[in-house]
């Protein structure tokens, strides 16, 4: 797609500085710290929305080049961030990544990388940020458990102290019609999702979103995890989920914003400090 000027009086970003280190929330808060200034944050976001392709590559979600996480702009509210079609995940840097509205304009281009923009990635994610205001960042991909738990058309069971953060939580969208290429399909993915954290998109795979880049994607590797978790316990033979009440106990434990953010730390400072190549 073609680059195209810059809106709103939007100034395209100078070279990146060095990683803006993160500011991990108390523990028992809800709040979702966030950086003194525009342009700050959404560095941040961009800094760990690199970073997330990268953990993308190294656990093997890029089959075909399939799959996208996006961030919110943080001044441009109707625009969001996503990687350029064609780069592998574990090559995307920060100046990779494109700004796109939601009418499907590459607002800021990729610096060093042709300006091409997914189909699906548009049709899905645009209308996710449109729908739920509170969404930061969203994460898709054809990971190989997520696909295989959502050939079964079923939600997941809370079977064990990390799947109950997805306990009520997460939605079953049932409408397969092919490739996501237009945005009433995204719309209707958006229904599905409501006000809950994560989606089992039947046939196709699974898609979580945040209020924070970290929370998304950690969600994403919480609930890949949970699908392999179903999938071997069943087949090892019958399972026994938690009462509702205790899996409904237990999420509101290990299920928050915050906690994403706790919990995508670690993998921030490996993948950031063995691949800095990723800041340029």
């Amino acid at each position: 797609m073609t680059a195209f000027p810059s809106a709103r009086g939007f100034t395209p970003a100078a070279p990146h500085p060095a990683k803006i280190e993160t500011v991990l929330p108390e523990f028992g808060t809800r709040e979702i710290p966030r950086q003194p200034t525009v342009e700050a944050e959404r560095l941040y976001r961009k800094q760990r929305l690199a970073a997330s392709y990268r953990l993308f590559g190294r656990y093997g979600f890029d089959m075909g080049g399939a799959g996208h996480i996006t961030a919110r702009d943080p001044e441009l509210t109707d625009h969001f961030w996503v990687n350029p079609f064609g780069v592998h995940f574990s090559r995307i840097k920060v100046s990779d990544l494109m700004l796109v509205s939601h009418d499907g304009r590459i607002v800021e281009p990729p610096a060093k990388v042709p300006a091409r923009l997914n189909r699906a990635a548009f049709a899905i994610h645009s209308q996710l940020h449109e729908a739920r205001l509170d969404v930061v960042a969203a994460a898709h991909s054809h990971s190989l458990y997520g696909k295989a738990w959502s050939a079964l058309g079923r939600l997941l069971d809370p079977l064990t102290q990390d799947s109950a953060a997805f306990y009520d939580d997460h939605a079953l969208f049932e409408e397969f019609s092919g490739v996501v290429l237009d945005t009433s399909e995204g719309q209707k993915i958006a229904r599905a999702l409501g006000a809950k954290k994560a989606v089992i998109l039947q046939n196709h795979g699974i898609l979580t979103v945040g209020q924070s880049v970290e929370a998304a994607v950690w969600r994403y590797l919480a609930l890949e995890n949970a699908c392999q978790t179903q999938l071997l316990a069943e087949a090892a033979g019958p399972t026994k989920p938690m009462p509702p009440e205790v899996a409904r106990h237990t999420a509101s434990q290990v299920g928050g914003e915050a906690g994403g953010l706790w919990a995508f730390q670690p993998y921030w400072d490996v993948v950031t400090e063995e691949e800095p190549d990723l800041f340029d």
